[in-house]
């Protein structure tokens, strides 16, 4: 067990544990913030994505220990103006059915925008790779993806 200072949207936490223990496990067990979803445990589905430094991040596969000293935001505080663009066009085009990857695609959509404003179908492809949907809603999130890029240009 180690000791790790943690800034979790915003807020900073010291929690006790394994320095190999999941970030996501932190975030669930440790600190309650159960939006962040497990999905496969091996990165592959994106469910458990969150933003560590800007950066969409798988957090089943991230120690604890190498989150430690970074921002790390999850689906409870994302915000900003690509937040707010994603999360209003996921309720225009009606995204999400079961709802279970919906944090982790818009945590990726969400870091796609900031980095590629005005993707291409091309671009939306490479940045939400890893996000499986069960539901297999992947029109409706391209979709929402273009509506929000389109709400940012104005």
């Amino acid at each position: 067990m180690a000791k790790f200072a943690l800034t979790v949207n915003g807020s900073p936490h010291e929690v006790d544990v394994d320095p190999d223990m999941p970030l996501l496990w932190v975030l669930r067990d440790e600190l309650g913030l159960t939006g962040t979803k497990f999905g496969c445990g091996i990165a592959q589905c994106g469910a458990c994505t969150v933003h560590i430094d800007g950066q969409a991040q798988r957090s089943c596969v991230t120690p604890v220990e190498a989150a430690a000293g970074g921002d790390i935001v999850t689906i409870e505080a994302i915000s900003g103006p690509e937040a707010k663009a994603v999360q209003d066009a996921w309720i225009k085009h009606d995204v999400p059915q079961c709802g279970y990857c919906q944090s982790g695609q818009i945590m990726s959509a969400v870091a796609l925008l900031r980095e590629t404003p005005q993707p291409g179908d091309a671009e939306i492809d490479a940045g939400m790779t890893g996000n499986i949907c069960r539901c297999a809603a992947y029109v409706r999130i391209r979709q929402a993806i273009l509506t929000a890029a389109a709400t940012l240009k104005g």
